[in-house]
């Protein structure tokens, strides 16, 4: 059984188990924002008719200056790109043929692009209830490799890891010319967070990816953009398609840089909803990460495998997203996006349902 590696397009996975779609149903497996796009995107749609008719900037001059004064980083140490992913597949291509640690769980396609270079891939595997760490344990394996990906937030922990503990690792990683890449494409949906852009001025082996896609719900545009040195940037640049990222792309991004009330009235909504979840979970004897953002994992700790809690919510019409392809979980975790309070009702309705069905064992 081949299960599809990313959320979203839920007929494939149906397919791919031999179920049938229901009519009605609620995808909990992509983490979008709930509250849909910035208003602005919608008052000025018909605007975005001219950006067709004409070639997209292919420097992003506007968006990368608006994105330079808000994160005080200079220009020239920003690279624009069509969503997250085609920056982590620039990133495979530079790395080609290197040996590469990937902190797990993580992204899939960290691997994915890297595996299409033939780099040599390890992991470092996080353990035990909250996904935790052994600095030195790390270390020690980070020292022997020419780059790592860390994810953080963490995807699919939702786990944020903090500035005392990236900074280290960044410090050691450069003494023995090692570069981190940094993927925080979900660092906007955390209330207390520290940008850790500034230290690409202090560190020339450290990369920051950062994905527009996921707050201001807009994955069908495809827009993103990656923090490095100036050098880091001219090399990634030089691999880069033409055109990379179209008109409507880079006008949207402008008017979603713009609206800094949308971010926060999305922060607060997800945080009230994720504290609402997180209490039935405890009520109900699910066992859920330390997520800070806006999506968990979860599992029924009285089953060992989640297969059939997958299937169960499947065909009730709840999607969540499978954790198969992600190393260290193989299933053992299913991941939820925080929704809207109607949908999370839902949710919170059905596993209510399966845990009546499906009582502890205590």
């Amino acid at each position: 059984m081949k299960l599809p590696s990313h959320g979203s397009n839920p007929h494939y996975l149906y397919e791919a188990l031999g179920l049938n779609l229901p009519e009605k149903y609620i995808d909990f497996s992509a983490n979008i924002n709930p509250l849909g796009p910035p208003v602005a995107i919608k008052e000025n749609w018909s605007r975005f008719y001219q950006d067709i008719l004409t070639y997209p900037d292919p420097f992003a001059t506007k968006l990368k200056q608006l994105i330079s004064e808000k994160e005080d980083v200079p220009t020239g140490s920003l690279l624009m790109g069509n969503g997250g992913a085609e920056l982590i597949a620039l990133i495979g291509r530079m790395l080609a043929g290197k040996k590469v640690l990937i902190v797990q769980p993580a992204f899939s396609e960290y691997e994915t692009a890297c595996k299409a270079n033939q780099c040599e891939i390890t992991y470092y595997q996080l353990f035990g209830p909250d996904f935790e760490w052994s600095l030195d344990d790390f270390l020690s394996k980070a020292d022997k490799v020419d780059a790592v990906f860390i994810c953080s937030p963490n995807n699919p922990t939702g786990i944020q890891f903090p500035p005392s503990l990236i900074e280290p690792i960044v410090r050691e990683c450069e003494k023995h010319d090692c570069t981190v890449i940094l993927d925080e494409a979900f660092y906007d949906f955390l209330d207390d967070y520290q940008s850790f852009i500034p230290y690409i001025n202090q560190y020339t082996n450290l990369m920051i990816i950062r994905s527009m896609t996921k707050m201001y719900a807009i994955p069908g545009i495809r827009l993103g953009y990656l923090a490095a040195s100036p050098s880091v940037i001219t090399k990634l640049g030089r691999l880069q398609p033409h055109w990379s990222i179209n008109s409507v792309a880079l006008s949207a991004g402008l008017l979603c840089m713009e609206d800094e009330s949308f971010v926060r009235k999305t922060i607060e909504f997800i945080r009230q909803e994720r504290e609402r979840l997180f209490y039935f979970y405890q009520d109900c004897e699910f066992q859920v990460s330390p997520s800070k953002v806006n999506f968990y994992l979860l599992r029924d700790p009285y089953c060992e495998d989640q297969f059939e809690l997958f299937c169960y919510l499947l065909q009730g019409g709840i999607i969540p997203r499978h954790t198969f392809n992600f190393p260290g979980l193989e299933g053992k975790w299913l991941r939820f996006a925080i929704k809207s309070k109607v949908d999370n009702d839902q949710l919170m309705e059905v596993l209510e349902q399966w845990r009546m069905s499906h009582p502890s064992f205590s």
